[in-house]
């Protein structure tokens, strides 16, 4: 169905060092359900990719700073993963505000592998179901997360998956909640 998205506009926040096919899977997925997307950075120009946190992987276009746009301008949010990535938005006051300020809104957030770090530092993440790549999920507990080990864990309006191997689960996941929420605003 590619027009199941039509007119769902998703902000993908990533940095330098985001894991390739964490941004690239999801990003196309939403493609091709018809919705637009948008790469938010913490600087102009391109973000430099990873294959397994250690390859470079080629490079990605920055729409937008996450500093110059609102959350208002945006049905989803999607945070890939790599450990570089969400280390870097972590440390970034505009990235994790912009993360805390759209779970608020009760829009879609998804978010891969180590992408739930920046969930941890925007404080959202206590009282919640989430899932994450094995090494934060420590990390996840002592915010107050209860943690499971599920290739897909849905909470709200919060989507969360481990690893790459889940990708296709995670993508459905995704363009599913996606096409239920209503029109352009949040009820």
């Amino acid at each position: 169905m590619a027009d199941e998205l039509k007119g769902k506009r998703v902000a993908i926040l990533a940095a330098d060092g985001v894991e390739r096919v964490e941004l690239e899977q999801p990003r196309q997925a939403l493609l091709d359900a018809g919705a637009t997307t948008e790469l938010l950075s913490l600087h102009e120009g391109e973000i430099k990719a990873l294959k397994n946190d250690l390859d470079e992987a080629g490079t990605f276009s920055v729409d937008a700073l996450v500093k110059s746009v609102s959350v208002d301008d945006y049905d989803a949010l999607l945070l890939p993963g790599g450990t570089v990535n969400p280390d870097q938005l972590r440390l970034d006051a505009d990235a994790v505000g912009f993360v805390r300020d759209f779970v608020a809104t009760g829009k879609l957030v998804a978010s891969i592998c180590h992408g739930p770090w920046t969930l941890i530092e925007a404080g959202v993440a206590k009282g919640r179901t989430l899932t994450s790549y094995p090494s934060i999920r420590t990390d996840l507990r002592n915010a107050g997360a209860n943690v499971v080990d599920e290739e897909v864990a849905r909470d709200g309006n919060l989507i969360t998956s481990r690893w790459p191997d889940d990708l296709p689960a995670f993508c459905s996941a995704i363009i599913e909640q996606l096409s239920e929420a209503k029109g352009g605003d949040n009820d």
